[in-house]
């Protein structure tokens, strides 16, 4: 099964049983942005260029939500990672890849309703071999394989969102500082995964202390 890094990262932020989030909204709402801007310049979509995102290749990729992403960036001028993370982050992303794993088969829809009242929506997980084989890949990865642009970005943003020590309390600092600080992709892509992991480190510092309001007055500030 073909799955982004975004969904990826969905899963592992996701408690299984229970449907819900292991960190708060903000924060999975602000990485699972910075996963589609990393997903876009894996492409070839995006180059960086004086610290500004630049559009290299505006042909769709045949996903909606990276394509959506895509096209506004196209339609604007190169602007740091830093607005883009704030002007593109909201929750709709993230209940839009709920729904589509649900579609797929990997998690449950579930409504429900609080005190009576309030209408409720929770993803508990349906096929757990997805999420398995995800953290396989990783926890390999931390135990010394060589990991691919893929995964080194994926544990990198599993790190700056706060879900490191919640899913992988074993892993060896020194081996996670070595596969986020690794040339493990070439150095034009490199440099481009760097300035947006800068970027969603201020984010999620941001987002879990102020909300969302304005990512780019705080982190400058």
């Amino acid at each position: 099964m073909d799955i982004t890094i975004a969904e990826e990262l969905l899963l592992l932020s996701h408690d299984e049983e229970t449907g819900r989030p292991n960190i708060s909204e903000a924060a999975v709402d602000v990485t699972l942005t910075a996963a589609v801007l990393a997903e876009l310049t894996l492409a070839g979509r995006f180059r960086y260029v004086e610290g500004r995102l630049e559009v290299l290749d505006p042909t769709p990729t045949g996903d909606d939500e990276l394509d959506k992403v895509l096209r506004d960036i196209a339609a604007s001028k190169p602007r740091e990672t830093r607005f883009w993370l704030d002007r593109l982050t909201n929750p709709t992303r993230r209940w839009n890849l709920l729904k589509r794993l649900a579609e797929r088969g990997v998690l449950s829809e579930e409504h429900g309703k609080v005190l009576g009242l309030f209408r409720t929506t929770k993803y508990p997980e349906r096929d757990p071999g997805v999420e398995r084989e995800i953290r396989r890949r990783v926890c390999d990865v931390l135990d010394g394989a060589a990991p691919d642009e893929r995964v080194s970005v994926l544990v990198t943003l599993v790190g700056a969102c706060g879900l490191g020590q919640k899913l992988f309390p074993d892993a060896r600092r020194e081996r996670v500082v070595e596969i986020t600080e690794g040339q493990w992709t070439g150095p034009a892509v490199s440099e481009a995964i760097t300035q947006i992991m800068h970027a969603i480190h201020t984010a999620v510092r941001v987002s879990t202390t102020m909300g969302m309001g304005n990512i780019i007055a705080a982190s400058d500030s």
